[in-house]
């Protein structure tokens, strides 16, 4: 365990926005972790806990208590068979790209398509992570955390977790800290069935079809590349969250309604929004048609600190000394913006820590 003080939290998030901590720990073990937790609740002091960094857009003035980096490590198998699959229980400060990256070598499927996406393991259950057809809600079994209210070790079950899109039992409130997720993973070679239509178009087969696990992870990371989604220090493209806005899911009245002044905006014979059934009989829509129709196109916000990505619509990027305050800006200015051309308000993905949007 390591103890630091007034550390810049801009360093540790890959948006590279917000002040410092007033002390930062960081955990490598378990132990560590439950610990250090206890101890800042025992003291009744303000808590957060980061990992990857990769979801936070941390205010300008800092966090005024104790953030407790999460930096655990470990891989396990924990059974292998063609039955029950591949159970791996991964810690929380895992690399979730090298955990992706481990499982396309082993030939492990049900996660390839979450190529590229940066951060820790141990938030993918927080958020229920997707992209390109797949998320984590597929392949979890269980979710152990450390419970700050009962002061005790509690293991989720898939069903316990409560997935939704973008959304589990987890998040929107700090009472659960996780400790590891238990993966089930099915052994072979091929992919999970492609699930994205772009994504099929481009690997040059019919969409449900399966392909070689390495083929559909670089296809991925293509695609994620191409939109400015994969890691690079020296893109500022990429000093993003990622998507910033989910995806809205309408219900058919809403939808109707959308599609109406889509019409009455951009002309009858205009784009029409995008439309993807959803198993609760509601409509998920663009976000980054939405804001992109709305008027704000790539790169939108340049030459300022904080702009629309030239990639791709959906993720605010800080182009080189932007703050907290300039992100949060542009993110109104769309998110008020959409909800006007539209009648949709668009919900943020990141959580911002200790200022609100």
């Amino acid at each position: 365990m390591r103890e630091e003080h007034d550390v810049p939290l801009a360093e540790l998030t890959t948006m590279r926005v917000g002040g410092p901590a007033a002390r930062l720990v960081t955990v490598e073990t378990t132990d560590e972790l439950v610990d250090a937790v206890r101890e800042v609740d025992d003291a009744d002091e303000p808590l957060l806990v980061v990992s990857g960094g990769s979801n936070l857009v941390v205010a300008d003035e800092g966090f005024p208590g104790t953030v407790v980096r999460v930096a655990t490590s470990g891989v396990a198998v924990e059974s292998a068979d063609l039955c029950g699959g591949v159970m791996v229980r991964v810690a929380a400060g895992e690399s979730w790209d090298g955990l992706v990256a481990r499982a396309v070598a082993e030939g492990w499927s049900g996660i390839e398509a979450l190529s590229g996406i940066p951060g820790c393991t141990g938030a993918t259950p927080v958020q229920n992570v997707g992209a390109y057809g797949q998320e984590v809600a597929q392949t979890i079994a269980s979710v152990r955390t450390w419970d700050r209210h009962e002061q005790r070790v509690r293991t989720f079950s898939n069903l316990d977790c409560a997935f939704t899109y973008r959304h589990s039992i987890f998040k929107g409130h700090s009472r659960f800290v996780v400790l590891d997720v238990l993966f089930q993973l099915m052994p072979g070679d091929l992919s999970q069935p492609i699930g994205y239509a772009d994504l099929a178009r481009q690997l040059g087969v019919e969409t449900g079809a399966r392909v070689a696990l390495t083929d559909a992870r670089e296809a991925v990371l293509q695609q994620r590349r191409n939109r400015g989604m994969v890691l690079d220090p020296d893109d500022p493209d990429t000093w993003s969250c990622g998507s910033f806005f989910t995806n809205p899911i309408l219900g058919v009245p809403q939808f109707a309604a959308l599609e109406e002044r889509a019409s009455q905006r951009l002309g009858a014979d205009g784009p029409v929004p995008p439309r993807f059934a959803d198993p609760d009989g509601n409509i998920k829509t663009s976000a980054a048609w939405l804001i992109d129709k709305a008027g704000f196109g790539k790169g939108y916000g340049l030459p300022g600190p904080a702009a629309l990505s030239t990639k791709h619509t959906l993720a605010i990027t800080n182009r080189g000394g932007a703050t907290a305050a300039d992100v949060a800006a542009l993110a109104r200015e769309i998110r008020d913006g959409v909800r006007e051309a539209f009648g949709v308000s668009l919900v943020n993905e990141p959580v911002f820590v200790a200022h609100q949007l």
